[in-house]
């Protein structure tokens, strides 16, 4: 079997005792600052960043600007009223260019560089997002929602109070919100202020792509004569990854499409800065949400596309053309991390500049092409940002803190010792995980073990610091977690992550099982304390365990917004196109997809569950509706089985407001410590 012990480095550690007095807490994590979204002044002198605070008390958060200077290392915070966000230097430095809500909808603002005169540029009644500066300087594009479609009370005004929503098409809510009849468009305006272009009149179509698309997926043409954007111009959008990039003048006019005959997702369009090539991610496989993401070129001129990087077997996540444009810089999931990579523009081989056990983010070239800034996170903390130093394109570097906003409260924390561990699946191939030990771990004692069931289904267990299954503070709690980047998981090659569709209760889940039996063979681990926690397809991991662990390996469970009954998740789920592809379609559609949904859906197991279950979930989740937590709480009532349900009427597939976040660590540790702190 492919394991190791722990790392003599974890042993030498327990032997010393910690100087720091505090742990990691649910309360802690929302007065850690979050930083996100950095961006270089256009001389590389400055770098302003946002960040974001919490109030617990009053259970709100806000958005500040901080302008760095990168010479002495002095911040300045930007305080305004409210939330400031989506700030964008303007080409010359002299001016910022920011969103900010001060009387209902966010509204383009202008500054200059010292943050010392603020004027309103936009008066747009639905309020602004994606908010960019053309190349010039002499516009602002940004998207707003525009109303189309009739509601109830426009079809029948003399109801005003009637309450319903009515629809002749499917994607009627998507994820969190329900169709309201508006979509978001692309707008052009003066920098000076005035009226603004809406360069999509009365198109049912969005850009970016919702919910998650963001200013990444429009671009300004170098000659500030154009723009690039992402969108689905498609009949049937719930079913269709169709997404195409398409150009467009900001006088208005046609809108050329430049992906037509690419059958997957086409996004984030980035333009040379001579405007003479374009990149591009791409996912050659249509309805697949999850298919390897392609960095793509295009040539203006002769309008022929090619892939820069054939031949690596990894998702291509962000990006971004380096000074020059002789190569481009991107991010990647590999085995459990995200490294940054180098690749030319020519093609070859992608070169990583990056190592260490981080995740990296948000990659930014100096506009003299000597150093690299970006993101840097990892299980134990947040995001700061780092630099490469010079001479990074030669070698690799794990980057050098250039903020250090959180630094104050982990002067003081005791933080967890994190191991890369590989276990031997059940058809021989090796699986990777994280193993994240508390901050006083003896590995004389007996600990607790939290198995860590991944969602997605494909969406790498990585070195992210979540505010929801952070594992910094399952540690603290004292729990040994182990994370398992089970078989359908990003960052192990094209292979790895597609073996998850079509097979959710198989290789996926006996990939689970045997990291666990794994560690169970560690005499530390105390087998008769370990529970199964996940949410999405991890909570759907949990069910399917309840009903088929004949060894009896956990003493709880935790599911949060997990898939219970697959055939109706088919029926009320939104986006179409995920479970057509990962189900195999209807599940009437034929009788091989039917006999999956019999096999895997873990609604007909039920009769075999005797494990303490907590279910989570949120009324807003749209895509796993609330009857699927609802289902599993009532079939482990009416069992007799130990049994817990947490509804949070206002929150969606994910816990958003800080109070509602203390309060679901609270639940989640008094049911975990209740069964995995004492005797069985």
């Amino acid at each position: 079997m492919f394991k190791s012990l722990p790392s003599l480095a974890i042993l030498l550690c327990v032997s010393f005792p910690a100087l720091a007095q505090e742990r990691m807490s649910p309360e802690l994590l929302w007065q850690l600052q979050r930083i996100s979204d950095p961006q270089l002044s256009p001389d590389g002198k400055r770098l302003l960043y946002h960040q974001r605070s919490y109030d617990l008390s009053g259970n709100a958060g806000r958005t500040q600007i901080v302008i760095l200077d990168l010479a002495s290392g002095e911040s300045k915070t930007l305080s305004r009223p409210g939330s400031s966000f989506n700030a964008r230097w303007s080409p010359d430095g002299t001016q910022i260019a920011f969103l900010a809500s001060r009387n209902g909808h966010p509204q383009i603002h202008l500054m200059d560089a010292q943050g010392t005169v603020v004027v309103q540029v936009s008066h747009q009644p639905a309020g602004v997002a994606n908010l960019a500066w053309s190349p010039d300087g002499t516009q602002f594009s940004f998207t707003s929602e525009v109303k189309l479609d009739p509601q109830v009370t426009d079809l029948y005004p003399d109801l005003p109070q009637a309450k319903a929503r009515l629809y002749d098409d499917l994607l009627v809510r998507h994820w969190d919100q329900w169709k309201e009849g508006t979509y978001s468009h692309l707008f052009v305006m003066s920098a000076a202020g005035g009226e603004a272009r809406d360069l999509m009149p009365g198109e049912r179509v969005d850009t970016p792509l919702k919910p998650f698309g963001g200013g990444e997926q429009i671009t300004w043409s170098p000659d500030s004569k154009q723009l690039c954007y992402a969108a689905k111009r498609v009949d049937n959008p719930e079913s269709s990854t169709n997404s195409d990039l398409f150009l467009v003048s900001v006088a208005g006019g046609e809108h050329r499409n430049l992906t037509e005959g690419m059958p997957g997702y086409e996004i984030n369009p980035s333009f040379s800065q001579d405007g003479g090539r374009l990149a591009f991610q791409s996912m050659a496989r249509g309805g697949f949400e999850a298919d390897r993401n392609r960095l793509m070129l295009r040539d203006m001129a002769s309008a022929e596309t090619s892939e820069l990087t054939v031949g690596f077997d990894q998702m291509v996540d962000e990006f971004v053309w380096a000074p020059g444009g002789q190569h481009l810089y991107f991010s990647s999931d590999r085995h459990g991390t995200r490294p940054l990579y180098r690749i030319s523009t020519e093609g070859g081989r992608a070169i990583q500049i990056t190592e260490g056990r981080y995740h990296f983010g948000s990659p930014l070239p100096s506009p003299d092409g000597k150093s690299l800034f970006a993101l840097r996170q990892q299980t134990e903390r947040p995001f700061e940002i780092v630099q490469l130093p010079q001479g990074f394109p030669a070698r690799v570097s794990a980057g050098e803190p250039v903020t250090d906003v959180n630094g104050e409260f982990y002067a003081r924390l005791e933080l967890p010792k994190v191991e890369e561990r590989w276990f031997e699946a059940s058809d021989g191939k090796r699986i990777h995980s994280w193993v994240v030990y508390p901050p006083d771990f003896d590995p004389a004692k007996k600990w607790p073990m939290l198995l860590y069931c991944q969602g997605g289904p494909q969406g790498q267990v990585g070195q992210w610091f979540s505010y929801r299954w952070n594992f910094h503070l399952m540690a603290a709690q004292g729990y040994v977690v182990l994370a398992v980047n089970r078989r359908g998981l990003p960052g192990f090659g094209r292979e790895w992550n597609d073996q998850i569709s079509g097979d959710w209760g198989g290789q996926a889940m006996q990939d689970l099982i045997a990291a666990t039996d794994g560690m169970f063979e560690e005499p530390f681990i105390d087998r008769q304390r370990t529970a199964a926690v996940g949410a999405s397809f991890g909570g759907y991991s949990t069910f399917w365990l309840m009903g088929h662990d004949e060894e009896d390996r956990f003493c709880a469970m935790v599911s949060h917004a997990g898939v219970f009954n697959l055939e109706s998740m088919y029926l009320s789920t939104e986006e179409l196109f995920f479970v057509n592809w990962d189900l195999g379609g209807p599940f009437w559609s034929s009788p091989e997809v039917q006999a999956d949904y019999r096999r895997f859906s873990p609604h007909r197991y039920v009769q075999n569950w005797d494990t303490p279950l907590l279910v989570i979930h949120g009324q807003k989740d749209y895509r796993v509706p609330l009857p699927q937590g609802l289902g599993a709480f009532t079939a482990a009532q009416v069992q007799g089985v130990p049994s817990r349900f947490l509804y949070f009427p206002e929150e969606s597939h994910w816990v958003l407001s800080p109070q509602n976040g203390v309060l679901w660590h609270r639940v989640f540790f008094d049911w975990v410590d209740r069964y995995c702190k004492t005797d069985r």
